[in-house]
């Protein structure tokens, strides 16, 4: 990493963090936070443990849901009048799941740039190690704590034909887990937790096994779920070839794995590898 403190443009940089292991922070985001005049953070004791471990002494200023209709307008002003501000979360990348997007809309209402400083997000990270459909998925963030708003959030969900995607709390797992059930039929399901940290754990199963698992013992951490599309299911391989060879007899193979993915339920992008293969002759 180049010691030397690069200069910022002026500008709003909204910035990821580590989820947890710190050594997931990119180069960029740190000499980007140490060129700062000032990091705007949701907890800025947090976020000291953060720039205590990386020599980042930028002043940190608190900007949360509490305060942020407060200080918003003076903030814009010092990015109108040329300051370079970090927009940071307690963990992984500002406005997925926290209320940041209203200071980025505004920054941009008042013709400041707006910079993103990619990096960690739970959401991402548990889609890429859980095994389940990644073509198509949809984030929904955390369902509302109220059985009747929550029932209702499922219920608008139901027919979205993707991986959905939901930020939870251990208390609240178990009873999450059976209203989705109830909601979306006993589909299978993922749970990530704690990822990156020591205590890493991914499960699957079934909506009903997983909700009675966790119903019966809450665990701690920080929760990722991930349900499977309604129709995706495991076939055996040599279901799959099978269809997917009499298919290919007469379509391309982009199309005999869409066909495979509306008739057999099966997941898009693994009918597509098999497919490739069987057409290559593998």
């Amino acid at each position: 990493m180049n010691d030397a403190p690069i200069e910022l443009n002026p500008g709003l940089y909204v910035t990821a963090t580590p989820i947890g292991n710190l050594g997931d922070i990119t180069y960029r985001a740190v000499e980007t936070l140490k060129a700062a005049d000032v990091i705007l953070c949701e907890d800025t004791r947090q976020t000291a443990k953060l720039c205590a471990t990386y020599g980042i002494g930028t002043s940190l200023k608190a900007y949360h849901e509490h305060n942020a209709a407060r200080i918003r307008p003076s903030i814009i002003k010092k990015l109108q009048d040329g300051a370079a501000m970090c927009l940071v979360s307690d963990a992984g990348t500002p406005l997925i799941s926290d209320p940041g997007y209203k200071l980025v809309r505004e920054a941009r209402k008042a013709g400041v740039a707006v910079y993103p400083v990619p990096g960690p997000s739970a959401a991402i990270a548990a889609l890429s190690a859980a095994g389940a459909p990644s073509d198509y998925f949809f984030f929904a963030g955390f369902p509302p704590s109220k059985a009747g708003a929550r029932d209702k959030t499922l219920a608008a969900l139901a027919d979205i034909d993707a991986t959905l995607i939901f930020y939870e709390t251990g208390g609240r797992l178990g009873a999450s887990l059976k209203a989705m059930a109830a909601a979306f039929g006993d589909r299978r399901a993922v749970i990530a937790r704690e990822l990156t940290k020591l205590h890493e754990e991914f499960r699957e199963g079934q909506l009903t096994d997983l909700a009675a698992n966790y119903e019966a013992a809450a665990p701690k951490g920080e929760i990722v779920v991930l349900i499977c599309p309604p129709g995706a299911k495991e076939l055996s391989e040599g279901e799959l070839d099978a269809f997917l060879k009499d298919a290919l007899a007469t379509m391309s193979v982009k199309d005999a794995a869409a066909e495979a993915a509306n008739v057999l339920g099966a997941v898009r992008n693994k009918a597509y590898s098999r497919a490739l293969k069987l057409k290559d002759g593998a």
